[in-house]
């Protein structure tokens, strides 16, 4: 879609809707928002850019219990795909807003900026190469609601708010509370392809694996409770416990297991159970707090925080290594082995403020604290290089990465003769981030020398190879922001806001960010609105300083391959620089119309990101590794280093329509209709001189990367909501239509395009009293999957679906929940 034709799109929802004016009648009581924008009193339809708010009831209303999951089935341009058989990147799994990169989000938590996660995903799912915040530390019972701005907000919030904004308002009470205990499994049939055994095989041939399953057993037990803090003040604490088992969505492995014994198959071959693999929801266990007070001193002097703690222990796994495998050690695993990856993640913050009175201005001070650290055991694996007497579980070390915000900002108004006061909001930031690795026990990285027919065997525990003491790393770095942000009603129709923002960091310089944003009003029911900024993210601690090896046999040669630091002698010579920000221009145009009870919105948008940090491809090619060696680089067989250099251009149109009907005899419905259209364009891709210059030359980014960008995320998406509600009973059903999305290969006759698919959620619930509710439902109704892969894209059996499909491929999720309220 063009970006004229988004504008013509607005531009004709305007014409349809301008001679309506006189049609607005009751309309509904409108939620205030904050997000977006620093004046009192501004609704969601009155906001100058488009703002959604997906409230707590809606949160509840969503049988997998993550809050990723619930904004995906909420917002038509928030995906979120659940990869599997990637590392910790099933732990921590990464969504997209409109399209764009995880880490091009913002997320706040009462407006405070929060914590990313420790985890940089480099494997090869969507979001590869970013690093973003783990929603999942947060338990949805302490969010009240969730506002998500979708538009750029760099110049109000700082770095990472390309496409847009999430923030997380917490639960504030001084009384009463709810206790919630759910349970779900998944019920579904899979179907999948699969390969045919070789030739004279004494196995059965299929073509088409089809199995019940009964997994992914969940229990979800959440709560919440106020507590008064004095006359006028509040505490609010909430816990949560998950326990999730795995699930299993693998198709039957009809390779050759075992060594030919005397020239045939051993026959062992017939009787082996071929489902050997683990592709799905990960296992996990783990327990939340958090706690959110604040208390009034006086009418002019108010003090508030937060605090959380989460663990998280987690187990998915790796390919599966069959017993003929050379990986394998027969003497310790008979029928091959499936090695897992068990990631600790523990998470905290911590937030004290105050707000107070300096002459006019209502100020606000804060600090906030927030660290997330990975810690990796590998269980059922080995080193083979060890031989026999291996260890089967290893510490592979782990990561951390922790940010201390320091934020002072004031408020006021200025009368200056227009239509409203001149709303003036100023500000300050510090922010001090770190980042560490530390190795694991030598057991896991080291080689023990051990040969494999006169041949070195590979390094480390099988799966994922332990950091190193020479991967271990601890970098600081501050920066300061200076920010101003204008917002006033000029006329009784026309409302503009302009802001700007300064921010110095200590590793890559100045930035100076700037926006304009204006809405009018034609009439009670019709108004446009549109925005133009630019934007930038800084290069995250994890992009600019992570690093790992492995060793790779290269014609049976071992050589270290790794992801080196863009700073790293190797790197630089490879022609790697220090990062610099990514850089975009956003424009935005939209209409807000109102008749009655019914709520639209359309809103276009462009977003053109140059120098977007990747993570280049392996290059290990045989004149790479010969040029490093002329430069003195012995051993190093290549590797890979985050870049900047890609541009892209996003176009997209958001339609979210809303009508709440209230009858006398049958309840109240509340119908809602969403849509998004999302196209991405690659206009470059990073190229350095010395590898331009090498014959022949090595591809920085590569195609599967870029369709990954342009492709690999829904073109369009759907969804539809009612919700009914006739005391004591309501029930919810919801459509959501995801469009075609592709999984590419790295040549033309390797892609696989993953047709639309609609999938279906049905809620009922009964208030079995005032104070017990009880609900039944199931996500995924009809228990939709992605369109198998065929066998010439999954020759192991192992990943029958595709990474790529923008729901996941679980299945149905039937589910049981009971909440009392106190």
């Amino acid at each position: 879609m063009t970006s004229r034709a988004l504008l013509l799109a607005a531009a004709s929802a305007a014409s349809l809707w301008a001679g309506a004016a006189a049609a607005q009648t009751d309309a509904a009581v409108e939620e205030l928002v904050v997000t977006g924008t620093r004046t009192e009193g501004r609704t969601r339809l009155e906001s100058l850019a488009p703002v959604d708010v997906v409230g707590q009831d809606a949160l509840q209303k969503v049988g997998v219990s993550e809050l990723n999951q619930a904004l995906s089935v909420a917002l038509p341009s928030f995906n979120f795909p659940r990869p599997g058989l990637a590392d910790g990147t099933d732990t921590v799994r990464p969504a997209t807003l409109r399209g764009l990169a995880p880490d091009q989000t913002l997320v706040l938590v009462n407006s405070k900026r929060r914590h990313s996660a420790s985890l940089v995903n480099v494997n090869g799912t969507v979001g590869r190469g970013s690093s973003a915040v783990d929603l999942n530390t947060i338990p949805a019972a302490i969010v009240q609601s969730i506002e998500v701005l979708r538009d750029g907000a760099s110049a109000q919030y700082g770095s990472d708010a390309i496409a847009g904004v999430l923030n997380l308002r917490l639960r504030e009470a001084n009384s009463g509370g709810n206790i919630t205990a759910s349970y779900g499994v998944r019920v579904t049939e899979v179907n999948t392809l699969v390969q045919a055994p070789p030739a004279n095989a004494n196995w059965t041939v299929a073509d088409k694996a089809s199995y019940d399953r009964r997994d992914g057993q969940t229990i979800n037990i959440n709560g919440w409770v106020g507590l008064p803090l004095g006359a006028s003040g509040f505490l609010t604490l909430a816990a949560e416990y998950l326990d999730q088992e795995k699930t299993v969505r693998t198709a039957p492995d009809w390779r050759q297991q075992y060594p030919l014994v005397n020239g045939a198959f051993d026959p062992r071959e017939a009787t082996i159970n071929r489902y050997n693999a683990w592709y799905g929801e990960p296992e996990l266990q783990q327990y939340t707090l958090f706690a959110n007070a604040g208390y009034d001193v006086s009418e002019d002097l108010g003090l508030y925080g937060w605090a959380s703690y989460q663990n998280r222990e987690a187990v998915s796994a790796g390919f599966f290594r069959r017993a003929l495998d050379d990986r394998n050690i027969i003497s310790i695993y008979p029928n091959g082995f499936l090695p897992l990856i068990a990631p600790t993640v523990e998470d905290m913050a911590a937030a004290g403020g105050v707000t107070w009175k300096l002459g006019d201005w209502d100020m606000d001070t804060s600090l906030v604290f927030g660290s997330n650290a990975m810690d990796f055991e590998i269980r059922d694996t080995l080193n083979r290089s060890i031989g026999p007497s291996s260890k089967r579980v290893f510490d592979a070390g782990g990561f951390e990465y922790n940010q201390l915000v320091l934020n002072v900002s004031g408020v006021r108004q200025y009368e200056m003769g227009l239509a409203s006061p001149l709303n003036v909001a100023a500000g300050a930031e510090l922010r001090r981030e770190n980042y560490q690795i530390h190795a694991g026990e030598p057991d896991s990285y080291r080689n023990g020398g051990v040969l494999l027919n006169g041949a070195p065997t590979p390094s480390g525990a099988q799966v994922f190879p332990g950091f190193r003491p020479a991967n271990e790393v601890d970098e600081d770095r501050n920066s300061i922001g200076v920010y101003v942000d204008l917002e006033a009603d000029l006329t009784e129709r026309l409302t503009a806001s302009a802001a700007v923002r300064y921010e110095h960091y200590s590793d890559f310089g100045d930035t100076v960010t700037g926006k304009l944003a204006a809405r009018y009003e034609f009439s009670d029911a019709f108004a446009l609105r549109a925005s133009v900024q630019n934007g930038f993210r800084a290069p995250s601690l994890q992009q600019q300083f992570f690093t790992a090896t492995s060793t790779n046999f290269i014609n049976g040669v071992p050589f270290d391959i790794t992801t080196f630091p863009a700073t790293d002698p190797v790197a630089a010579a490879l022609g790697a620089k220090p990062l610099d920000a990514e850089k975009s221009v956003n424009y935005a145009v939209g209409a807000v119309m109102r008749l009655g009870r019914l709520n639209l919105t359309v809103d276009a948008y462009r977003i053109e990101v140059e120098d977007r940090i990747v993570l280049s491809e392996n290059l290990t090619q045989a004149n790479v590794r010969a040029y490093l060696t002329s430069l003195g680089f012995i051993g190093i067989g290549g590797g890979r280093f985050f870049i900047n250099g890609v541009d892209t251009t996003t176009e997209g149109l958001e339609i979210v329509a809303n009508y709440p009907w209230v009858t006398d005899d049958y309840g109240t419905l509340n119908f809602t209709l969403a849509a998004n259209y999302n196209q991405t364009e690659v206009t470059r891709v990073p190229v350095t001189a010395q590898l331009a210059a090498l014959n022949p030359a090595p591809v920085l980014f590569d195609r599967v990367n870029v369709l990954t960008f342009e492709r690999g995320t829904p073109e369009s998406k759907y969804t539809g909501t009612v919700d009914w509600n006739f005391s004591p009973v309501g029930v919810t059903l919801r459509a959501t239509r995801y469009g075609k999305a592709l999984s590419p290969g790295t040549t033309p006759a390797l892609d696989f395009v993953l047709k639309p698919k609609i999938l279906v959620d049905l809620e009922a619930r009964w208030d079995i009293t005032e104070r017990v509710r009880l609900a039944v439902g199931a996500d995924n109704l009809f228990d939709e999957y992605p369109d198998p892969l065929p066998p010439l894209l999954n020759s192991t059996s192992n990943t029958p679906f595709s990474n790529y499909s923008p729901f996941g491929r679980s299945g149905r999720f039937v589910y049981g929940r009971l909440a009392v309220n106190f």
